[in-house]
């Protein structure tokens, strides 16, 4: 895209003559670079320094701004994809041609997740992800991302990059993620990897861990929709009676099984628990949206946040029947919000 210096000039110029006469894409071609990258980084609860594949997305307007971009621990770089992608990304209603993160104004960067078997330790932090990212834009020729947008665990990484890399990023939008876990949802997520745990060792770890998504998706959605959604009685067949919800979640648990693995499943349920970023460090403008149907991160975390956080920082509410969940299903509701931040 070519943008114009603003003049004062009642008469065009040379150069806006000239800029106007040329011709011009409908389109602006964008670019994507979907590769790996070897950097060397410092886990904290590995033994020293060492060198970490780091796969990711770099994709949008050539030479735009970069906008880094994070979901849960389920999502991977594929935030996205461009014109004529196999499979859209796992955001696509939100960043696009045109949408809310908009491609041809913004360039996206995303991530794979780091594993402790990449990292060579026992764990993996919310920290070691953000110096993955901070590393990464050093790789990359970026000196400062125009924005880190996180969601769910992706919000924590946002939070402990601008802790730990202040002047890496200019803004924070920060979706269903606060600066800690609430001890209800460790002892929600704790019940879940105790489910792939004994499954493991009893040699049924892809039925432990469908099992374990079950119960997850009851945490990540709303009563609201649960009642809308599965209110009917019960059919009685295969010699029992089988409730409404119960094809809903079996349905999401194997689906779950055959995109994620039981050990990359336990670490990065563990890195959401391990999680802590004191919001006093963190001087990076920020803007929050929260659901006050979200039973993992309730509001009143996010107030906390907002008050204890050291630069300026606003709260966005947004009511959905969809939990946790409705940073995934409120595109609509989502997209103004986004823009406004970004702008």
């Amino acid at each position: 895209m070519t943008f114009l210096p603003e003049t004062r000039c009642t008469e065009p110029s040379q150069a806006v003559v000239a800029a106007v006469a040329e011709p011009r894409y409908a389109h602006p071609p964008l670019t994507a670079q979907r590769s790996t990258r070897r950097l060397r980084l410092s886990p904290k609860y590995g033994s020293g320094p060492c060198e970490v594949d780091v796969d990711y997305l770099w994709c949008g307007a050539p030479g735009a701004p970069t906008v880094i971009v994070q979901g849960g621990i389920s999502a991977d770089r594929d935030v996205t994809a461009l014109d004529g992608g196999a499979a859209p990304g796992w955001w696509q209603a939100l960043v696009g041609r045109g949408a809310a993160i908009d491609l041809e104004r913004w360039r996206v960067l995303s991530i794979d997740w780091l594993s402790p078997d990449r990292l060579g330790a026992g764990s993996v932090s919310s920290e070691d992800q953000a110096d993955a990212l901070a590393a990464l834009l050093g790789e990359l020729g970026i000196a400062q991302a125009h924005a880190f947008v996180g969601s769910s665990y992706g919000a924590m990484v946002a939070l402990a990059f601008a802790a730990r890399h202040p002047r890496s990023v200019d803004r924070l939008l920060l979706l269903a993620g606060a600066h800690r876990p609430h001890p209800l949802s460790t002892a929600q997520r704790s019940v879940q990897r105790g489910i792939v745990r004994l499954g493991q060792a009893s040699g049924q770890a892809d039925e432990a861990l469908a099992l374990a998504r079950q119960l997850a998706i009851t945490t990540y959605r709303g009563s609201a929709e649960f009642g809308r959604r599965f209110a009917g009685g019960p059919e009685w067949r295969e010699e029992r009676f089988h409730f409404p919800v119960e094809d809903y979640l079996a349905h999401q648990g194997r689906r779950f099984v055959e995109r994620f693995d039981a050990d990359r499943f336990l670490a990065l349920s563990e890195s959401i628990d391990l999680h802590d970023v004191q919001p006093e460090r963190i001087p990076t403008p920020a803007t929050l949206i929260g659901f006050p149907s979200d039973r993992l991160v309730p509001l009143a975390d996010l107030c906390e946040l907002q008050r204890r956080l050291h630069g300026p920082a606003t709260l966005e509410v947004v009511e959905s029947p969809y939990g946790h969940d409705a940073f995934l299903k409120e595109p609509e509701q989502l997209a103004p919000l986004l823009r406004e931040a970004l702008a």
